[in-house]
C-alpha cells in the first residue's frame, strides 16, 4: 500500500470534518487525557485523594479507544504504510505521544485532502474501505454506532479491571 500525501479525491462532509481536523482533535484530547490521568494517580500515590483516577482513567480509556478508531479510519483514508498506522496506534500508549505522531505526519503531508471514499470519491476496495464509505455515506448513524461500540468496549475493559493487579 502506497502513502498519499493528496488522496485523488478531496471529498469532505458537509460539517467540514476533514482527515486533518479529525486526527487533530483526538490526538490533542488523547494527551490531555494522559495528563488527568496520570494527574489523578500523582493524587493517589501522594495520599490526597483516590477519587480521581477511577474517574480519569474512564475518560481517558474512552478517549484511547475512540484515538485508536480514528486512527486507524485516517489510516485507510490516506493510504498510510502498515508501519505507519501501526505507529498512530501505539503512539496512544506512550503518554503525551499522540501529538507529536499528529504532527509529524501532518508536516509529511499525510493527512492532507478529505475523505477519498465519501459520496462522489474514490470507489471502495475491499471490506475495510466498504465500511469506511458506508460511514462517510451515513455519518450521524456511524458516529452513533461508534459511541455504542466505544461505550460496550470500555464497559467490557472496566468489568475486567485495572491493567495492574491490585495487591
Amino acid at each position: 500500500m502506497t502513502e498519499v500525501r493528496n488522496p485523488s479525491a478531496t471529498a469532505v462532509t458537509p460539517s467540514g470534518w476533514t482527515p486533518k481536523k479529525l486526527y487533530g482533535l483526538v490526538a490533542a484530547a488523547e494527551m490531555v487525557t494522559w495528563a488527568l490521568l496520570i494527574l489523578g494517580m500523582v493524587l493517589k500515590y501522594s495520599g490526597v485523594s483516590e477519587a480521581f483516577v477511577p474517574v480519569f482513567g474512564t475518560i481517558h480509556g474512552v478517549v484511547f479507544l475512540s484515538y485508536c478508531v480514528v486512527t486507524v479510519f485516517v489510516w485507510v483514508n490516506q493510504k498510510w504504510s502498515f508501519g505507519r498506522g501501526v505507529a498512530g496506534l501505539f503512539s496512544a500508549i506512550i503518554p503525551f505521544a499522540t501529538l507529536p505522531f499528529e504532527r509529524s505526519v501532518q508536516r509529511k503531508g499525510l493527512l492532507e485532502g478529505g475523505w477519498r471514499l465519501a459520496p462522489g470519491g474514490d470507489e471502495p476496495r475491499g471490506f475495510v474501505e466498504n465500511v469506511q464509505a458506508w460511514c462517510l455515506r451515513r455519518p450521524l448513524l456511524a458516529i452513533l454506532l461508534g459511541i455504542i461500540l466505544v461505550a460496550a468496549l470500555a464497559t467490557f475493559l472496566i468489568w475486567l479491571g485495572p491493567p495492574i493487579p491490585k495487591g
